[in-house]
């Protein structure tokens, strides 16, 4: 197996046995890069000569953590201090910072290598859509905001990437890309440093292959409750909740939320509907207005800087706050606010886990979408930690996950859980290899 095929665990600890180097490694990922990015365009910044002088530099170095030598692509909205932050804005075309964001810190003082940086929609929030392909139809979106990162793990240039995630920017592409993704639960993972979009919903979160993956980089992190005790699917109370948005479910997606609760039944778990509280329902319709609200002050710098730069829906925004209820705004922070411990209080003796869609179905064609984040938005507002895993292959061939969902703070359980459910709900962990890779 070629080292870019490998997953972010499988070579930490080949590196940490000193049977892969950290060079070897880059220089795998840069081979695959060279071979494909002309199709995929994941990345918006490269520099190879670099990141082989910092492969070089690691290889030098006993491992500092866990993220020892693994190549980390960035989100474009992140700040890197060796690397421009454009945001895929023209507004911002060549901007160097100076200093890393909050998380490129830890990955890096982690072991990690920023190998570059990755596209995404403009601002992960409107505006101009990635170039980004989906590697497994190229006519197809790879999802969005997050598209760039997405597109490169699942496409094996790069083991692991930072997405982020303000609707269902980062779950939802994990979704389409065959990829195991983690969005922490809120403020976890500090996001300073990280363009906001909507400052009481945008969470930093990471892809990976694997929930070892999705592990690694949390034990980086410092996620409350990595100590938590190994838990067996058999007697594991699933709650299957197809939310208040059922109806706007494609086939795929509904294929890929039963196979995964037959799959974990047939393995012993006790897999039973839930139907979240009437209030549920309005959480969809505060998030938006919520992510309106605070978009406005977000963006009215450029607003003022640079009108004539600024896409016109997010110029909108900027405007539309004047119109607003603030009656109507207070309700869906209130809305937020009451839902959050009832949804916290229902996991207990009768429940374990939520198994939920982690998007409508198949990546849509054309590159004009990202998709629709519907079935993130709800887990989103409610600041709770989610874990997408893949689970099948649409009528199209392209990949459908699902999502698992824990109570706030939860997330070292919430990995606990995942590294039993993920071998039941993955049943061919090998195909995305075997289709990209031959």
């Amino acid at each position: 197996m070629e080292p870019f095929a490998l997953s972010a665990a499988e070579a930490a600890r080949l590196i940490r046995d000193r049977q892969l180097s950290a060079e070897e490694l880059v220089r795998s990922c840069l081979s695959r890069i060279a071979a494909r990015d002309a199709e995929v365009k994941a990345w918006l910044f490269l520099d190879p000569d670099l990141a082989i002088r910092r492969a070089r530099e690691l290889d030098k170095l006993p491992p500092k953590g866990p993220l020892h030598g693994i190549p980390f692509g960035v989100k474009d909205v992140i700040d890197t201090a060796d690397m421009p932050t454009t945001q895929n804005s023209p507004i911002y075309p060549d901007a160097m910072i100076g200093r890393d964001a909050a998380c490129v810190a830890v990955a890096r003082q982690s072991g990690a290598l920023i190998l570059g940086k990755t596209d995404t929609v403009e601002f992960a929030s409107g505006g101009r859509k990635a170039l980004t392909r989906n590697p497994f139809n190229l006519k197809h979106t790879p999802g969005g905001s997050s598209s760039g990162s997405g597109a490169a793990v699942g496409d094996f240039q790069v083991p692991l990437a930072f997405g982020t995630q303000t609707a269902g920017s980062h779950i939802r592409p994990a979704s389409f890309n065959n990829l195991y993704g983690m969005k922490p639960s809120w403020s976890l993972a500090s996001r300073e440093g990280l363009r906001m979009s909507a400052a009481s919903l945008d969470t930093v979160g990471w892809f990976g292959r694997s929930v070892a993956d999705m592990a690694l980089v949390a034990e980086a992190f410092r996620l409350p409750g990595l100590d938590a005790p190994a838990v067996g699917v058999k007697g594991l109370r699933v709650g299957l909740c197809r939310s208040p948005v059922w109806d706007r479910i494609e086939p795929a997606g509904a294929a890929a939320l039963e196979a995964a609760a037959r799959r974990l039944e047939a393995a012993g778990a006790i897999v039973e509907p839930l139907e979240l509280p009437a209030d549920f329902a309005g959480l969809p319709a505060a998030r938006d207005l919520i992510g309106r609200h605070e978009g406005a002050a977000s963006f009215l710098p450029e607003y003022l800087g640079a009108p004539h730069l600024l896409a016109a829906d997010i110029r909108e925004r900027v405007e539309a706050r004047a119109a607003q209820d603030p009656a109507a705004v207070l309700a869906a922070y209130n809305l937020a606010d009451r839902c959050r411990p009832v949804f916290d209080a229902l996991f207990g003796p009768k429940l374990d886990v939520v198994l939920t869609p982690a998007a409508p179905g198949e990546a849509p064609e054309g590159l004009h979408t990202v998709g629709n984040w519907i079935f993130n938005v709800i887990w989103t507002l409610l600041h709770v930690p989610c874990i997408g895993i893949p689970a099948i292959r649409g009528p199209r061939g392209l990949p459908v996950g699902v999502q698992i969902v824990g109570p706030r703070l939860s997330d070292g359980k919430l990995l606990a859980i995942a590294a039993a459910v993920a071998p039941v709900i993955d049943s061919e962990p090998d195909w995305a290899r075997k289709a990209l890779l031959g």
